[in-house]
């Protein structure tokens, strides 16, 4: 059966690893609907079914293969049924991945995501494996259909590559070195999505503050932030990441004097020891590190910083990782993702001598997450009594015995549950609340709500809400992106 056919083909998404991929995978939904296929009602298996794979995530290429050996028996019952696999573990195992599983339809790489429907449609024609692998971008993505996940929040992205050669990362031989969106471009995929509804926009980038360097303007990411300062209708401007050797001062007084960028700063650290930090080939040490911090809170003392840690690095000591404890209880983090170092094959790190041995890695890694544990648990409690203005998101919130909670974001993105008012708010309404408890990951406003501000973004999503419902297709939430993301342990 073909797209053009009376019942059309359905799809599923299912996305591993960065917001870049789910950037990517809204691209993917959108290509597909384009073409005609609408998305599988839940609970049912796809007529195609994309996996969107990360390199960088522990056991990836297990879990893509065991997934793949899930779907086997429901490929050889439906014959027509189509599997393609994409993204970084794509790019990086090309053909390797039909030769493991021959019954895969499309392999496709980070560079030519736009190919997908046509790939399927040739593999349906010729019935046979198609693999097609791009070593440079084609079509950068934001230029491709879309099917948002969200209709009051966006990905916006700046760029795609990454320069640095840290001895961790496998991404720059997989994404390519960056390559840069025009700002006019930006600016008006961004005016066009508030136009929509959206009301919150995140920058992405693999190193979002190098962003400029490709036409050799060092100060274009600032000046991008104050940019969206202007555009109507706009209420929270967020990016992600920087990287600390390339962070300027001109971006802190832009988050600073811009009110709609939001006063929060994800901003990797990776280790706390110099010497360490040399291995790992990031250019800045942690003095450096420290005095952004120090500087953005001087600006912003509201600021909310979280970061990305790896322990067990390949010959780190007990007096290194010290020195990442010492920098993580000087910065106070408001939340940290941290990671347990393993071996990714392709990376320099990989073949480094005085591998950490597991259960040092472990015993390290438990240490580090009580101490941030401890941190964000104080951060939060200094948030009690606090009124803020909270964006309603998608899903039902908390419940317990005695009320139906909701949740949201802060301003600073810290995530709050709240008890609606008399009127129930949409997702993508802003309701003001006043923070009651707090919780190491989470604040808690015990209500009700002080006000309920409604919103274009909460229109739209009532309407994609009421067309869902109208249509009988789908599974509700017409173009969702699966997120079959790995869950990080959030400290």
């Amino acid at each position: 059966m073909t797209v053009t056919e009376e019942r059309p083909r359905t799809y599923e998404v299912r996305t591993y690893g960065c917001q870049m991929n789910v950037h990517d995978s809204e691209r993917l939904s959108g290509l597909l609907e384009d073409a005609g296929y609408v998305p599988a009602v839940d609970g049912e298996t796809a007529d195609v079914v994309v996996f969107n794979t990360c390199a960088v995530r522990e056991n990836a290429d297990n879990r893509l293969y065991g997934n793949l050996g899930h779907l086997r028996p429901a490929k050889v019952k439906n014959p027509g049924m189509q599997i393609a696999v994409g993204g970084c573990l794509a790019q990086k195992d090309q053909g390797e991945i039909v030769r493991r599983a021959p019954w895969v339809d499309v392999v496709f790489g980070t560079h030519n995501i736009g190919s997908l429907p046509v790939l399927l449609e040739r593999a349906r024609i010729a019935q046979e494996a198609q693999v097609e692998i791009k070593e440079s971008l084609e079509v950068f993505p934001s230029t491709l259909p879309t099917k948002r996940e969200s209709p009051y929040a966006a990905w916006v992205s700046i760029s795609v590559g990454c320069n640095n050669t840290c001895t961790f990362c496998i991404v720059p031989s997989l994404r390519g070195k960056e390559k840069d969106r025009r700002p006019g471009d930006i600016l008006g995929e961004v005016r066009s999505l508030v136009d929509l509804g959206v009301l919150e926009i995140t920058l992405l980038g693999q190193n979002v503050n190098t962003y400029g360097v490709e036409f050799g303007d060092r100060l274009a990411f600032g000046k991008l932030l104050r940019a969206c300062g202007d555009v109507e209708g706009l209420e929270r401007v967020r990016f992600t990441s920087p990287h600390p050797a390339a962070f300027t001062d001109d971006v802190i007084a832009a988050m600073a004097e811009t009110p709609n960028v939001m006063h929060q700063l994800h901003m990797p650290l990776q280790s706390g020891s110099d010497r360490i930090l040399k291995a790992m080939r990031r250019s800045y040490r942690a003095e450096r590190y420290l005095g952004i911090i120090e500087r953005v809170r001087a600006a912003m003392p509201d600021a909310a910083i979280s970061t990305d840690i790896i322990v067990g690095f390949p010959g780190e000591t007990e007096e290194d990782f010290q020195a990442t404890l010492e920098v993580v209880r000087r910065s106070r983090f408001a939340n940290a993702f941290t990671f347990q170092y393993s071996i990714r094959p392709g990376t320099p790190a990989a073949t480094m001598p005085d591998q950490v041995p597991k259960e040092v890695v472990q015993e390290r890694y438990e240490r580090l997450v009580a101490l941030q544990e401890e941190i964000s648990w104080d951060e939060n409690k200094a948030q009690v009594g606090r009124t803020l203005e909270v964006l309603v998101a998608e899903g039902e919130g908390r419940k317990d015995d005695a009320t139906h909670r909701m949740s949201g974001r802060a301003p600073d993105n810290r995530l709050v549950h709240f008890v609606p008012g008399e009127e129930t708010p949409r997702p993508g309404d802003m309701v003001t609340v006043e923070v009651t408890y707090a919780a190491p990951h989470h604040l808690v406003a015990d209500g009700p709500a002080l006000a309920l501000r409604r919103t274009r973004a909460g229109d739209a999503w009532e309407a994609r809400e009421s067309a869902a419902c109208g249509t009988g297709t789908g599974s509700g939430k017409p173009g969702t992106v699966s997120l079959g993301m790995p869950v990080l342990r959030r400290s």
